[in-house]
């Protein structure tokens, strides 16, 4: 997997919002916060656009994330937000000039689209906080994501959890947003899962909404030869008046029982204050241990 060029002081990182609509004063702390770190910002035009839901409509959400991708003095982009809309604009995304002048793209939740299209082109991105975010992460979750992008090494040590399922395994890590995947498959930027760590995170989800994701990953072979899955937050999960009967975590392990790899769950990354960085496409180790768990990037 190719690696990004890690930033170096005076870069500049652009901030671009690719789903819903956000207002210039919400990314103030972002930008207070990379121009701490010695980094230039430049602030895309769908910042403080509005098209309904979306921050303009899907050409002006096109044309800012392009002019962006083309330009070989942004060194990053930092997606400013989720909720929905990346989708309705990857396929009118042309990669030709990321590819000569590859640059760290940042996000999570609806930016698992662009996580997952560009795992298929071969490019390592990063799943971490944005920018309307900041303000409320912890210090650690913005701390990882300066270390990734600044290219020191992580290592993730976690408390265990009663409901992991022990062992050991390293492979390349993808992965992001539970409810996109299951919304991309059938597509090409479903990903491919074979010989790899997933990890998998969610946010307001119905429990037996949860068991039909993840069934349909099953079926299409999700499971079949992975290495690892790393569970972060299961955040705000409903239920019915009628109980579904199981949690999330009774869930994952229900409908994974009869593989034999490696499961961790609570991992901090996700839909939480403490959102910490993870970096797809880069080869880990990942140690599911009685007392603790481990992921080592390499």
């Amino acid at each position: 997997m190719i690696q990004p060029s890690f930033l170096q002081k005076n870069d500049t990182v652009a901030i671009v919002s690719t789903a819903r609509k956000i207002t210039s004063s919400a990314i103030k702390p972002a930008i207070n916060l990379l121009k701490s770190w010695g980094l230039t910002v430049e602030i895309g035009k769908t910042i403080g656009l509005e098209d309904n839901q979306f921050a303009g409509n899907d050409l002006e959400r096109t044309a800012d994330f392009q002019q962006m991708l083309d330009n070989p003095n942004i060194k990053a982009i930092w997606c400013a937000r989720g909720g929905y809309g990346t989708v309705r604009i990857i396929d009118k995304l042309d990669f030709t000039e990321f590819k000569k002048h590859p640059k760290w793209i940042i996000g999570y939740s609806d930016v698992t689209v662009l996580h997952s299209y560009l795992n298929n082109l071969g490019f390592q991105t990063l799943h971490a906080t944005m920018p309307l975010d900041v303000e409320k992460n912890t210090k650690k979750a913005l701390e990882t994501l300066k270390y990734c992008l600044f290219g020191k090494t992580i290592y993730y040590e976690i408390p265990t959890s009663t409901e992991n399922r022990l062992g050991k395994c390293s492979g390349e890590l993808i992965g992001g947003n539970l409810s996109m995947f299951y919304s991309l498959l059938g597509s090409e930027t479903s990903i491919n899962t074979t010989g790899k760590i997933l990890f998998i995170e969610d946010l307001d989800e119905y429990l037996y909404h949860l068991d039909r994701m993840l069934m349909n990953l099953k079926r299409n072979g999700y499971f079949n030869h992975l290495k690892g899955l790393i569970v972060g937050g299961m955040t705000d999960m409903h239920d019915n008046k009628i109980p579904f009967g199981k949690n999330a975590e009774e869930i994952i392990l229900d409908i994974t029982y009869k593989y034999d790899f490696p499961i961790v769950f609570n991992f901090p990354a996700g839909h939480l204050k403490d959102n910490q960085a993870l970096v797809f496409g880069r080869n880990v180790e990942l140690e599911v241990g009685e007392e603790k768990s481990s992921i080592k990037f390499k």
